[in-house]
């Protein structure tokens, strides 16, 4: 399609790495704003997150933050065959406690300029999770909000996607539901949520809040060598990952 000839809601997304995600969001991550993907573990949160980081790094840079130490280049190179090429647009941060990880998001806006197109945070819970035995909560959480708003203001004035993963709990009064750890602190800056799920085996991406589509919207999806794709045979033919630059 031609540029001229997309809707405006079109233009303002970037494609996900996924044609699980794409086909769930119409397209892709929203520019402006915080997508938060979350889900337990092995759901296929930090995957979503690295092929994201492939399709934006054929043309940007991205600033990925690593706060529990998930990132693989091993499994980087699965996905694509130019790896050292995406590493050198690659531009991480790894703090290793919530301290570091509030240093990290005060000095964000510093790094980001015009060759800046996504900022991936992997995950932001878990040295807030940490932390909260430690001090105060209300002091923590009010820090972790400090960051999702510095989040969403680059978002905001630098018109580029911001991607976030988070971890999930169990309610004690229903185990079998589910809730994001920082809770209405991370559902109120976020635009768009994302819970993925895994059930009977197979995993599931279900849409729980966006500006324009409607909730409850849902994809099954499967994690591959090559990447993150419809759980459709007739998707999945002639898939051979990413070729870069």
């Amino acid at each position: 399609m031609d540029e001229k000839a997309k809707k405006p809601e079109e233009m303002a997304r970037v494609p996900s790495g996924s044609d699980a995600i794409d086909a769930l969001l119409d397209g892709g991550y929203e520019k402006d704003v915080i997508t938060t993907i979350y889900g337990p573990a092995g759901s296929g949160k930090t995957n979503l997150c690295l092929v994201a980081l492939l399709s934006i790094a054929k043309k940007k840079k991205v600033i990925y933050i690593d706060t529990e130490g998930g990132f693989s280049v091993t499994r980087l190179k699965q996905l694509c065959n130019n790896s050292k090429a995406v590493l050198e647009r690659t531009f991480f941060l790894s703090p290793t406690n919530f301290n570091e990880q509030k240093r990290v998001f005060e000095k964000l806006k510093d790094y980001v300029d015009e060759n800046i197109g996504m900022i991936i945070a992997d995950t932001i819970s878990m040295l807030y999770r940490a932390e909260k035995g430690d001090e105060d909560i209300k002091e923590i959480n009010r820090a972790l909000g400090k960051q999702l708003n510095y989040l969403a203001e680059i978002a905001r004035k630098k018109n580029i996607p911001v991607l976030v993963t988070n971890q999930v709990y169990s309610d004690f009064e229903n185990r079998d539901a589910i809730k994001m750890v920082g809770g209405d602190i991370l559902k109120y800056a976020s635009k768009c949520l994302i819970e993925l799920q895994i059930v009977n085996g197979k995993k599931r991406a279900v849409l729980r809040k966006h500006r324009s589509l409607p909730e409850g919207r849902e994809v099954f999806f499967e994690i591959s060598n090559n990447g993150v794709f419809l759980s459709k045979d007739k998707e999945r033919k002639g898939r051979r990952g990413f070729r870069l630059f």
